[in-house]
């Protein structure tokens, strides 16, 4: 990684996600908010909505962040193209609150950066099928 490239490799993507992570343990919808774009869209687990605004999408999180989840990467692949980076994987949760105490998801991030800042542009999760081999 370069001087005047920051946040440009694999791993460094990765990192994208921790802070995600973070922000959902904040309990705090506008936390999470804020990691995204204005125009990013929102494809999330737990609603069949797509989420296009900082409202919609604050409506979900305000909602998800009611179980107090935990988020870990169970498998993920991260690739950079300049200004753009995918993050796709599976993820699982773990709540805190709720019936289920955990779930697993097939998810993806796009990240876009400008001005030296990565921002998610898009980020669709959807839950494991069961009994999926």
């Amino acid at each position: 990684m370069g001087d005047d490239d920051p946040m440009s490799e694999p791993d460094d993507i990765r990192d994208l996600f921790a802070a995600w992570d973070a922000a959902l343990r904040t309990g705090d919808a506008d936390e999470v908010v804020a990691l995204y774009a204005d125009d990013a869209v929102l494809l999330p687990t737990f609603s069949d909505r797509v989420r296009t605004t900082d409202d919609g999408r604050r409506d979900y999180f305000v909602h998800f962040l009611e179980r107090r989840p935990r988020a870990s990467l169970e498998e993920a692949h991260a690739r950079v193209y300049g200004d753009l980076a995918i993050l796709s994987g599976i993820y699982a949760f773990a709540f805190g609150t709720g019936p289920d105490r955990e779930a697993r998801a097939r998810f993806t991030f796009v990240y876009r950066r400008v001005d030296g800042r990565w921002w998610i542009v898009e980020h669709h999760s959807s839950a494991m099928p069961e009994g999926a081999t």
